[in-house]
């Protein structure tokens, strides 16, 4: 299993810089995913920059998430550096949902 996000911030050019639970810093492209599918919305800077970590991945106020794995095997590795503050991810934040045709729903007890 590769590691989970922990924070994450949204820059400028449609990025995320994610730091994971191993530590590592890394940055993910969104911008080739803005032509698919709830994506689409995404084009909207301030909808954009609404994104949070949302148990172990990232999710966006309008329900939008991408698979951890993928932001880990996609991105590219970078130092973080830079004047946001990442928005870290509660404990129970990264337990008990899950994902759904890109949105997300909640676990049934």
């Amino acid at each position: 299993m590769n590691p989970r996000v922990l924070n994450v911030v949204a820059e400028p050019g449609y990025t995320l810089r994610l730091t994971f639970t191993n530590g590592e810093a890394k940055v993910f492209d969104v911008t080739p995913l803005l032509d698919k599918g709830v994506f689409r919305e995404l084009k909207d800077p301030s909808l954009f920059q609404s994104v949070r970590p949302w148990h172990g991945t990232v999710q966006w106020s309008g329900g939008q998430d991408i698979c951890p794995d993928t932001l880990y095997e996609e991105s590219v590795s970078a130092e973080y550096h830079g004047p946001s503050r990442p928005r870290k991810a509660s404990a129970s934040s990264i337990h008990g949902k899950k994902r759904v045709s890109g949105r997300h729903a909640k676990a049934s007890p």
